[in-house]
């Protein structure tokens, strides 16, 4: 009370956030705050939910129309002011079309993430089988590289691939470097299409997934790279894929391709994405590897 009395404008300051926000008592105050923490929790989610992702380019259309039609209305420029105030009225129809698959993997995102699973301790055991199911897809990506044999594997986290594995043969089989060797080898019946890893083992193989619809991507990849990309973008799953003209390896999440993976990376992202020690929350190198790549 010093302080306000020795600054007058600094009580007018305070009296006046108060009277604004509606703080009348403490439990007033705690409401504003938790009101506040809400709404800084989920934009902070769609921060993240947005990154790497083609709503970045729309949020920066989204501000150059903005800015335009601001500037219009200063000037006096009614026909382009019309034109920008209508082209923010259908915008949300825009939005909603375009983004389709993302706000699909959001509302599914949600759905599966239930409370218990936020507690849920990943033991000791379940550790390991994901470990040694690493290392077996690891040597498995090495032995196709060496001898020129393109793949496209495809591991299922909290968003169920259901739709997809049904276009394919399911196998429910431990995963093992040599069957997957053998499922993409040439002229075989499960070869053409990509393999589904669920809960540890492979789940199908001769799946068909869908196409990404970015039109940025370099010409000079072919349908196996852009299917292993169109996954990612209508889930929360990762992909791998072996380029067969190239031998390279790539790999694949949230609509972003990583190329020219080495197996030791791929190991180590591959661990940071499926693997929780001691129940800490994992550390996602994603974006480190998507530095180092470029």
């Amino acid at each position: 009370m010093e302080i306000f009395a020795a600054n007058p404008e600094i009580g007018e300051i305070f009296t006046y956030l108060t009277e604004y926000l509606g703080i009348k008592d403490t439990w007033s105050f705690f409401r504003i705050v938790i009101d506040i923490g809400i709404v800084s929790f989920v934009v902070y989610k769609l921060a993240q939910m947005l990154k790497d992702t083609r709503a970045l380019q729309l949020i920066k259309g989204i501000l150059l129309v903005l800015v335009i039609s601001l500037l219009a209305d200063f000037i006096g420029l009614t026909t382009v002011s019309y034109l920008t105030s209508l082209a923010l009225q259908i915008l949300p129809f825009i939005v909603i079309i375009t983004f389709a698959p993302e706000i699909r993997r959001a509302l599914e995102g949600i759905g599966k993430n239930k409370l218990k699973d936020f507690f849920r301790s990943i033991s000791y055991q379940e550790s390991q089988e994901t470990a040694r199911m690493i290392d077996e897809v690891v040597n498995a990506v090495e032995g196709l590289v060496r001898d020129k044999v393109g793949a496209l594997i495809v591991f299922e986290k909290d968003i169920n691939l259901g739709e997809i594995v049904r276009t394919g043969v399911i196998i429910d089989s431990v995963v093992s470097s040599q069957l997957l060797q053998l499922i993409f080898i040439p002229n075989t019946p499960l070869h053409d299409g990509a393999v589904i890893i669920r809960n540890n083992k492979i789940h199908a193989a001769a799946c068909v997934l869908p196409l990404t619809g970015d039109l940025h991507i370099s010409k000079e990849l072919g349908t196996r790279h852009r299917a292993g990309i169109g996954v990612t973008e209508t889930s929360d799953s990762v992909s791998i894929i072996v380029s067969e003209e190239t031998s390279k390896v790539s790999i694949a999440r949230r609509g972003t391709l990583i190329r020219n993976i080495t197996p030791n990376n791929l190991r180590t992202i591959l661990t940071n994405e499926f693997v929780k020690k001691d129940d800490k929350r994992k550390k996602d190198i994603f974006t480190f590897w998507k530095g180092r790549s470029k």
